[in-house]
């Protein structure tokens, strides 16, 4: 639980993380593979072609692994490759300068690893055909069904916590739609994959 962690921490440590996956995991896989496409992985995130991922508070490759720290260039050089945002796919890229230091906690970083597994159970449970998504550009981890969304994030401008999200493509009334973008639950009430998964059904069940 973000509880857990100071909420400033949390917040420097969420940011670090979703640029750690622009700038080392989808924009290098863009320009490797055409696909800005991320997944969960066991205690954190991956590329689905680029073999990079973050596991905890370390970035692991094929050939090694290194702790969170330093900048991203300098983390990027020592895996072998530049880092960079993925170029012309998407505008609101986080602005992270390459060249900056990253502040990324290793507690923190284990809460965000947690909330995407969890959030990819609930999704697989819900869809089991569909195969969920990490998106670097918000950094949320979601699939579609119907022309709705469902997903977690770590955290963001939004609300800066964990929460979970149904958003349909066209807007719904009623009280089970507390957000602009459809409705959220912040992660402590649907901490468990019972009440995740409870939350997606009943947000399928109101866009019917």
């Amino acid at each position: 639980m973000i509880s857990d962690v100071d909420e400033q921490m949390y917040e420097r440590s969420r940011r670090g993380l979703h640029a750690v996956a622009e700038l080392l995991i989808a924009g290098p896989q863009y320009r490797q593979h055409g696909t800005i496409r991320l997944r969960a992985v066991d205690q954190g995130f991956g590329g689905v072609q680029w073999p990079v991922s973050v596991v905890g508070a370390e970035l692991v490759w094929a050939q090694g692994r290194a702790p969170l720290q330093g900048t991203y260039r300098e983390l990027g050089r020592l895996a072998g490759f530049e880092p960079e945002a993925p170029k012309g796919v998407y505008e609101d890229t986080t602005g992270v300068d390459p060249d900056s230091v990253m502040e990324i906690d290793p507690a923190a970083a284990r809460l965000v690893g947690d909330w995407f597994a969890l959030g990819d159970k609930a999704l697989r449970a819900l869809a089991p055909d569909a195969t969920p998504v990490l998106w670097p550009e918000h950094f949320d981890l979601s699939i579609t069904i119907d022309e709705v969304n469902y997903g977690v994030s770590p955290g963001d401008s939004f609300h800066s916590g964990p929460y979970a999200y149904v958003g349909p493509w066209t807007p719904r009334t009623g009280e089970f739609w507390n957000a602009s973008f459809g409705a959220f639950r912040p992660q402590d009430e649907v901490n468990s994959l019972a009440t995740l998964l409870e939350f997606f059904e009943q947000g399928r069940a109101a866009v019917e």
